[in-house]
């Protein structure tokens, strides 16, 4: 991903009165479009995104507006599914209580881009910020306006002033302190010629604002510290790293030539350096720690390519064997100590990309050698060094960089994503147990199988997510989940053998994707409100739209609500991050002649839903549930979940308080709890692991910590997280060899020592050789440092099972995804 350019060389001017406003319109009706605004939505999990940007209305095609004609205010219709005695009017007279609760605003300025941020949680203030930027030939032409909600979106205040009327940076965005800190920031644009940047500070949820000159041009957005929101970091465009520890009131430098840094836990900061050079000398970078805020340094790996952080996990990529092939390395302690995590090595035209991780466990994708588009998923043990392979030909493409790779947040242990087949074409796959097993998806009870389906009557529905919408299909959104909605997930997706570039329906699972049903005909925006409580939808159109669809009942029933008479261009739905909000704004612009102006409508459905929800509301759901006679049934990853969820026939509010309630059991262990170990791997289609013939009869070793560990174990190690008692429990000893091991990630003390390693490596390879004369096979597994080094890794499942078309009864009992922007680039986030 590009970074974001430093200072601009032009000017940037406020338009100064009407008639310099108009003439500057005229002149972009003649020339060529310019693009104003670029959509993105940034979602870093966790937290939740709390930052939404959306494009002007530069582009659109302005053709004859037909005459909307009368426009019912309301209505409803059943899902095919429900059977004809089945109730689908729970909500009535509804149109006149939500045309009471629905508030428009106009913004009166004219805008290229809106972003929109919320500021704290539960505190109902909420940050606008319009933009209209036009790159003229010596100077940038710009104005930004600033507004202000304390009531969800219900009203806004012009709060311009308290910015001077400047101009904003929108490619910075609006960076919100981490929970309740109120804190904003905002970066300004400058002359060309100033000294350093600008920015206006807040600590009071935007209520005022302080301009702070900066002592250098910035390059990234700033970084708030997670433990402490006064400890600010930020890169200059003269790869300056500089903090500050009063937010942001001043400043200072605390290393030079950094390419890359990120805090760490207790205000710990990382970064990559290089020494001669630049930042394009990936695998020649340094990485380096302080921990006091710059006063102290330790440089704790060399030859880096790059980092990252995932839970409580330190990740490096570093160069290996004479610079051509690449090796991650992992630390547990902040870089004080390293171990070779049990990976492929990849070659300057692969990559690998961290799909997921917390504290317990990784999901590493490994490209494949060549431009395939595929690689491998490989899940990590709770040290994140060794690694089983959970899934094969796991689609992550080189052009455009997009992987389908989704965590189900509303239930545990559920990823979905695609993978490649072998005649090409692309394939849902689900896990209900964090990587174990993956399977496709079972086609929805109420669909059809599409021309894709060998066998009309055997098919699977698969999801469409980041790479349909990178390939510009008609798909509006990624699959959405929420964890308080406990089990339900929307997405779109099509019915056949492989996904379709049909135009997709939009399908919900409410028991975190063991069954599907179609929703909605057609594309749609969808969000979920009240923990589950209510679902809205607004159809994906070209055309000016006016109408929303909700549901009560998650998806089985939908009600029509005209929001507004007069149609405007729709560009998205906000609610607040966490699904608890009862307030959804629709946002989008109207256009007359010469004027194009943002609008939004806040509809709250408080008055829908008029009670609050009581005991009777809600019923027993067992989670993960597939042959209700088994006393194993709803075992996952070696515990049993039951949840109080609300009916669907319930129509009351679960409100912002409400807490999801789980009472969860511990299960007793089988095979399905364990992974298979060092050297073992699962045949297909069953559950036993057994051990690589090429291992047979040898030990195996590994290097641990600095120190070689002998391995004695019956194929089975434990699923990072499961928390299974008694039942079956293979053996399992990892005994201290008492001797010292390095992995190949050099330090500068390794550096030194380096020389002194080459008769012992030569002395190994001399014996091995004999060895292999001898025709005895001594196979060393893991051996770091001066060893040779033969990599193994155990297999969880060689291929995807292709049941996803069986029956309930036969179920095993079992999140923007990463982003890669570039083949060589390893994205260790």
């Amino acid at each position: 991903m590009e970074r974001p350019r430093g200072a601009a060389d032009g000017l940037s001017r406020r338009p100064h009165g009407l008639g310099l406003l108009l003439l500057l319109l005229l002149l972009l009706q003649l020339l060529q479009p310019v693009t104003l605004g670029q959509d993105r939505l940034d979602s870093p999990p966790p937290p939740p995104a709390r930052t939404l940007h959306w494009p002007g209305p530069v582009g659109v095609s302005w053709g004859p507006r037909a005459d909307p004609g009368p426009i019912p205010r309301g209505g409803r219709w059943r899902r095919s599914a429900l059977g004809e005695d089945e109730d689908c009017g729970q909500v009535r007279d509804f149109v006149a209580r939500l045309a009471n609760n629905t508030h428009q605003h106009v913004f009166d300025d004219l805008s290229g881009s809106v972003s929109l941020s919320w500021v704290g949680d539960r505190t109902g203030v909420i940050l606008v910020l319009t933009t209209f930027h036009v790159p003229l030939v010596i100077m940038t032409f710009g104005q930004s306006k600033l507004y202000r909600s304390e009531d969800y979106g219900k009203n806004f205040k012009d709060i311009t002033n308290l910015i001077n009327n400047t101009f904003i940076r929108t490619e910075f965005g609006i960076a919100i302190g981490p929970e309740n800190s109120g804190k904003v920031i905002l970066t300004a644009e400058v002359s060309g010629g100033s000294h350093g940047g600008r920015i206006f500070r807040s600590s009071d949820f935007a209520k005022n604002f302080v301009q702070t000159d900066l002592p250098f041009h910035p390059l990234t957005q700033m970084m708030y510290s997670p433990q402490n929101s006064d400890y600010l970091l930020a890169l200059s465009t003269e790869n300056g790293l500089w903090v500050s520890k009063n937010f942001g009131g001043k400043w200072e430098e605390i290393h030079k030539a950094v390419c890359l840094a990120k805090w760490g836990s207790e205000n710990t900061i990382f970064f990559t350096t290089y020494v001669n050079g630049s930042c394009t000398d990936l695998g020649a970078l340094e990485l380096w720690r302080t921990a006091d805020l710059g006063k102290t340094f330790k440089t704790i790996g060399v030859k880096i390519y790059s980092f990252g952080l995932g839970g409580r996990f330190l990740f490096a990529s570093v160069m290996a064997d004479k610079d051509t092939t690449r090796r991650i390395h992992v630390s547990t302690d902040q870089g004080d100590t390293w171990s070779m995590a049990q990976l492929p090595s990849v070659g300057q035209e692969q990559f690998y990309s961290i799909l997921a991780a917390n504290d317990d466990m990784v999901f590493m994708h490994v490209d494949e050698p060549g431009d395939t588009g595929f690689g491998t998923i490989f899940t990590s043990d709770d040290r994140g060094i060794v690694y089983s392979k959970s899934l094969d030909r796991h689609l992550y493409t080189t052009t455009g960089g997009e992987t389908d790779f989704t965590n189900v947040t509303s239930l545990r242990g559920v990823y979905i994503t695609s993978m490649l087949s072998e005649d090409n074409s692309i394939q849902t796959m689900i896990t209900f147990d964090q990587g174990g097993r993956w399977k496709h998806l079972r086609k929805p009870e109420n669909s059809e199988c599409d021309a894709t389906a060998k066998n009309k009557n055997e098919c699977s529905l698969h999801i469409h997510a980041s790479y349909s919408i990178s390939q510009k299909l008609n798909v509006p959104m990624a699959p959405l989940s929420e964890p308080n909605a406990v089990g339900i997930v929307i997405a779109h997706g099509s019915v056949g053998d492989a996904i379709s570039v049909m135009v997709p329906d939009v399908y919900i699972s409410d028991d975190g994707g063991y069954s599907w049903m179609k929703m909605l005909e057609g594309p749609h925006y969808y969000t979920i409100l009240d923990s589950g409580g209510i679902i809205v939808a607004i159809e994906h159109s070209s055309h000016p739209i006016n109408v929303i669809k909700f549901s009560t009942d998650e998806g089985q029933c939908w009600q029509i609500y005209t929001f507004t008479r007069e149609p405007i261009y729709f560009t998205g739905l906000a609610s607040e991050p966490g699904a608890r909000s009862m307030n959804i704004s629709i946002w989008g612009f109207t256009e007359s002649f010469l004027t194009r102006q943002w609008v939004s409508y806040t509809i709250d459905f408080k008055d829908i839903l008029e009670r609050n929800c009581e005991e009777r509301d809600y019923t027993i759901w067992l989670a993960h549930s597939t042959d209700p006679g088994d006393y194993e049934d709803g075992c996952i990853l070696g515990y049993r979940e039951q949840y109080l969820r609300l009916r669907k026939s319930s129509v009351c509010q679960n409100g912002r308080d409400y807490v999801v309630t789980k009472q969860p059991s511990i299960c007793p262990c089988s095979l399905e709890d364990f992974l298979c170990d060092f050297g073992y791997f699962r045949p297909e289609n069953d559950s036993k692991c057994v051990e690589q013939p090429e291992l047979k009869g040898h030990d195996l070793e590994f290097c641990l910590y600095g120190r070689e560990e002998h391995l004695t174990t019956n194929g089975y190690r434990k699923i990072p997280g499961d928390k299974c008692q008694g039942g079956v429990n293979p053996a399992r000893e990892v005994k201290d060899l008492k001797k010292k091991c390095t992995s190949n990630f050099l330090s500068p003390k390794m550096q030194n020592s380096k020389s002194n390693s080459v008769p012992i490596i030569l002395a190994i390879v001399g014996l091995m050789l004999v060895t292999v004369v001898a025709g005895v096979l001594i196979v060393k597994k893991y051996v770091c440092g001066g060893r040779f080094l033969v990599h193994r890794y155990s297999v969880l499942q060689q291929h995807a099972e292709a049941d996803g078309v069986d029956t309930l009864d036969t179920a095993s009992h079992a999140n923007k995804s990463g982003y890669h922007d570039d083949s060589d680039e390893d994205l260790l986030e």
